[in-house]
């Protein structure tokens, strides 16, 4: 089985190719520019450097959200354009579960944070138990205090990961009351090459969808959906006074 996979949902831009338990190729980068510009040339030169042809593909994965809502768009669009244009189906992957998918065997619990902004992470609690992946706490947006008192209710020692670690890492040493450490540079931040293997078990499990059928998760209202609501919200509260 040979899985494309993008993840556009944060800060990172990666791409990557898996072929089974071999991992061919891995472009990934974390740096001032949009998802627009990198992407696309991105995978253009991973495909290039292993002479991949895009038809061979099985299944195009993309990091599904929640994550910035600009970035999941273009990587939604990228991989819905690739799935329609090779009739490929699509592996619809939760961003927060493949960040934790990176950290693989690891016996603690397992807290990615996506900075939401706001005051809040992007995150769940995830497991290996046995080799088995398990959700602990689905993924959500919620107060950095709220993840740590149900860490700390857990009782076991935590490894954060994710972009939302050095902005709240003040704050976690505060309020964290079980042992904890953070995740080293190479597998703290998204990266394609993990929604490639947890696309590959969904794909045995039949989790797959068309291009068509794909759409990002967002998890909460963009801030123009938030502003509208507000301002629609006063308007009536004008009317009716």
């Amino acid at each position: 089985m040979k899985i494309l996979a993008l993840d556009s949902s944060g800060l990172v831009a990666s791409v990557a190719i898996a072929e089974d338990d071999v991992l061919l190729a891995e472009y990934t980068v974390d740096y001032k520019k949009t998802h627009s510009q990198t992407l696309l040339p991105m995978l253009s030169e991973a495909a290039h450097m292993i002479e991949l042809d895009l038809n061979t593909v099985d299944a195009i994965a993309v990091a599904g959200g929640p994550g910035s809502f600009t970035g999941l768009r273009i990587g939604s669009a990228t991989a819905k354009g690739l799935g329609l244009a090779l009739d490929k189906p699509l592996v619809h992957v939760p961003t927060v579960d493949a960040l934790a998918f990176n950290l693989y065997g690891c016996s603690d619990y397992i807290c990615p944070m996506m900075d939401a902004r706001r005051s809040q992470v992007y995150t769940g609690i995830y497991r290996f138990e046995g080799g088995d992946f398990r959700v602990i706490a689905q993924q959500r947006p919620v107060a950095v205090a709220e993840i740590a008192e149900e860490l700390n209710a857990l009782g076991g020692p935590v490894v954060f990961l994710g972009d939302g670690v050095p902005v709240y890492r003040g704050e976690l040493e505060k309020l964290m009351k079980v042992s904890y450490h953070f995740a080293p540079a190479h597998v703290n931040r998204q990266r394609a090459s993990a929604v490639a293997a947890l696309a590959m078990q969904y794909v045995r499990e039949g989790r797959i969808e068309t291009a068509a059928e794909h759409a990002p998760d967002y998890l909460r209202p963009s801030q123009a959906e938030r502003e509208r609501a507000e301002r629609l919200k006063k308007e009536q509260s004008e009317d009716a006074s």
